[in-house]
């Protein structure tokens, strides 16, 4: 049986005592029907992993002891914020678990003027909520030792504010004509560029009004080609490419060059 791995929403220490939640309870106790003694492996998200035995199960949860640290499997290459337009309901879902395991460390949704979601209020914080249990489950069935930070619904404005005076910034636009991903990846004056900020639209695309306000906050207009994607393959797509190019697939690529 393969050991499961549980997340915890604290930091873990190296000898230390620690309580699972009563969700816990029910996935260790009832679905995998585990005893005392038995042994699971637990990360916190912070890049810490520990084998561990459950001590006893409690009606607050699942007190368990950490042993052994697991070592993590190397430091990333890149750091890539991921903003993407809130597309149909249904698709989020999707966009951030893929994102997550293919390596993201921010997603930002934002609402466009063209989205036709519009979240606010308590439905937001509910929807920001189910992205980030998402982006948890994603770094558990992936073994990452970190977890895909998912921030609150951001207007489109906020949204362009974020990135670092350092970061390579790019909005892709389908009528875009002049540059790739390629083109700007492969650009010497971003090659040690370690912050990678990626605007993605929703179904509609962006209007020339966007385009114009990134641009001015210092974004690189950029094209994936004639191909026509949808958005939550346009996502998946992109931080493919990133990956491939400068981050957690790039020893790949250059067995091929």
């Amino acid at each position: 049986m393969t050991i499961p791995r549980i997340y915890s929403p604290t930091a873990l220490e190296e000898g230390k005592f620690c309580q699972l939640g009563p969700d816990n309870y029910k996935y260790l106790k009832q679905v995998l029907r585990l005893e005392p003694g038995s042994r699971i492996t637990i990360f916190d998200g912070f890049g810490h992993e520990f084998a561990a035995v459950i001590k006893s199960f409690t009606a607050d949860g699942v007190a368990v002891e950490l042993k052994e640290a697991i070592a993590c499997t190397g430091n990333k290459e890149i750091k890539i914020t991921l903003g993407q337009a809130l597309p149909k309901a249904g698709k989020m879902d999707m966009i951030v678990r893929t994102a997550a395991e293919l390596g993201a460390d921010r997603i930002i949704p934002f609402a466009a003027a063209r989205s036709v979601s519009r979240i606010s209020g308590d439905k937001s914080t509910l929807k920001t909520d189910r992205w980030r249990k998402i982006s948890r489950e994603a770094a558990r069935c992936c073994r990452s030792a970190q977890i895909t930070e998912v921030l609150p619904i951001a207007s489109f404005e906020d949204m362009l504010a974020l990135p670092t005076s350092e970061s390579l910034k790019m909005i892709f636009w389908e009528e875009e004509n002049q540059k790739s991903i390629k083109d700007v990846l492969t650009n010497k004056s971003w090659t040690s560029t370690k912050d990678i900020f990626i605007i993605i639209g929703p179904e509609g695309g962006f209007s020339k009004d966007e385009i114009a306000r990134a641009c001015e906050a210092g974004f690189i207009s950029v094209s994936l080609g004639r191909q026509i994607l949808k958005v939550e393959t346009a996502a998946m797509a992109i931080i493919s490419i990133i990956q491939y190019e400068k981050g957690i697939f790039s020893n790949v690529s250059k067995l091929f060059r």
